[in-house]
């Protein structure tokens, strides 16, 4: 899920007892409750608390492969949009880039492209999404054209954006497929039909059925690769045990 209103970071609106500098490196395990903090880990990923639709307070604990969310207070209706999406990304996220990444990368470019997830679930209203970005431009800021949503599993009242289109087998599992728009950008999720703690997988097999739907074509570019949590309330203890992604051409 992207930032809604990304100055609101810059404007220091928010002041907690942590503090940890956008995008500086992890070695030790790192509290963030600022909300759009985040830190490096591995020297390859960025791991953001991302707390864009609630004031209410977030931290995260992050590790040497993921993190786990340690405080989340807020509350959003389960008929709108969650409260955040604390995250694991390679590529780059509203200028915050990953360091060395290759991304954005043209999709005409892109030989390989693979991802390894492990999930830790708990209690509360909450997806485990896998968000994949890709936008007719490199783009490195900004929301992008076309979100594609991965959902390993969901719990409560919660659905994904639009409507749902029909099912498609990717990566030997049958997968519903959901279609719509959250007014700034284009979005096809992907729903299992039931949880899925971890997964190794070709992203490129998603990237190529959204194409084949029509909605990006081989000039797009893929900006980046996202691996964490929407939560409408609670959520405490979910937790990213293990990110790692790459993409090569």
């Amino acid at each position: 899920m992207r930032r809604i209103v990304r100055a609101i970071a810059a404007a220091g609106l928010l002041v907690t007892s942590t503090f940890v500098a956008t995008a500086g490196p992890a070695g030790a395990d790192t509290t963030i409750c600022e909300q759009y903090g985040s830190t490096t880990i591995q020297g390859r990923y960025v791991v953001q608390n991302n707390r864009w639709g609630t004031s209410a307070q977030q931290c995260i604990n992050v590790t040497s492969t993921g993190f786990q969310i340690t405080r989340q207070d807020g509350s959003s209706p389960t008929n709108g949009a969650p409260v955040s999406y604390p995250s694991a990304f390679l590529g780059c996220h509203y200028t915050n880039c990953s360091p060395g990444s290759t991304l954005p990368m043209q999709v005409s470019r892109i030989r390989s492209a693979t991802s390894s997830i492990n999930y830790r679930y708990a209690g509360g209203t909450y997806n485990a999404s896998y968000d994949i970005w890709l936008d007719p431009t490199p783009k490195t800021n900004g929301v992008n054209q076309m979100e594609i949503m991965i959902w390993f599993h969901r719990q409560g009242s919660i659905q994904p954006i639009g409507s749902a289109v029909g099912t498609t087998n990717i990566g030997g599992r049958t997968w519903q497929v959901w279609r719509g728009s959250n007014g700034s950008n284009n979005v096809i999720s992907y729903l299992a039909p039931s949880q899925i703690t971890s997964w190794s997988f070709n992203v490129m097999d998603f990237i190529n059925d959204v194409k084949n739907r029509g909605a990006i074509t081989n000039s797009w570019y893929l900006t980046s690769i996202q691996a964490g949590f929407e939560p409408w309330n609670g959520g405490t203890g979910l937790a990213v045990n293990n990110f790692s992604a790459s993409v090569s051409g």
